[in-house]
């Protein structure tokens, strides 16, 4: 009897937080055809989950996610394999960076191409001292891509932006924080349990109304000041008749902490 190949995703949930690990080490957690599957599998059951208030995304070993996997890639033969390809991708990227939960991303290792892409997706990045965010694409003769062309420039501006990726770049921890990238660096033996810390925060705050917030915030950019003054005025008549929000105004009458998660 064929034996079961080994999951390439860890998948638990815990308490209010969902937890899921890249962990194909072989391939330094690539986004291979396998993890196109079950990665996108988990961040749907994530969301549809009323039990999950928060997503909390890193990897296992040295690497977060090592991005496109090259032997998949070298079976794409024609222009339309790679369209089917990418109509792929997109049908579980776009979800993903619309998430409407807070999303903690623990870097854990090298980002590397599309992986830097998946690490920037999430909202709290927290990096391991040893971890780094690599450009590969142009190593290899692609344009950047899962978004990255998006939310780069939009994160350290344009110039930045183009200079990390035209000189296959490398930005340390340390930068990604003076950057602006990430939040935090923190020791690698420490940065699972400063992750699920930050996680179990959120989780514990208005999450809901965080998801409302991040939809929004995604306009920003395209939007000019009246329609996205409009945007905010019909999200805080939804936020304002939220659970959340009656249980925030009611304990600051209180003078309490506010319980947004009932479980705590």
């Amino acid at each position: 009897m064929k034996s079961k190949s080994k999951p390439v995703l860890q998948v638990h949930r815990e308490g209010a937080v969902q937890i899921v690990r890249l962990a194909d080490q072989p391939t330094r957690n690539s986004l291979s055809d396998r993890m196109r599957v079950d990665l996108p599998n988990a961040l749907q059951q994530a969301a549809a989950d009323p039990r999950v208030r928060v997503l909390y995304l890193t990897g296992t070993g040295r690497s977060f996610c090592s991005g496109g996997n090259l032997k998949s890639l070298k079976t794409l033969q024609t222009p339309w394999e790679v369209h089917e390809r990418f109509r792929k991708l997109g049908s579980w990227l776009m979800p993903f960076l619309r998430f409407e939960k807070p999303v903690v991303v623990g870097l854990n290792g090298h980002a590397v191409g599309g992986g830097v892409g998946l690490a920037l997706g999430g909202d709290v990045l927290i990096a391991a001292e040893s971890a780094k965010l690599i450009s590969g694409f142009f190593r290899v003769g692609v344009i950047p891509d899962v978004a990255v062309m998006y939310t780069l420039p939009r994160l350290i501006g344009l110039a930045r932006a183009k200079n990390f990726l035209f000189s296959n770049g490398t930005i340390t921890a340390q930068q990604a924080v003076e950057m602006g990238l990430a939040a935090a660096v923190v020791p690698d033996g420490q940065l699972d349990a400063v992750c699920l810390a930050r996680a179990r925060e959120l989780a514990d705050g208005p999450a809901r109304i965080m998801g409302l917030a991040k939809l929004l915030m995604a306009h920003s950019f395209e939007t000019n000041l009246n329609e996205m003054f409009l945007l905010e005025g019909l999200g805080q008549s939804l936020a304002m008749s939220s659970t959340e929000c009656q249980e925030g105004i009611k304990a600051m009458m209180e003078n309490r902490p506010a319980r947004f998660h009932p479980d705590t």
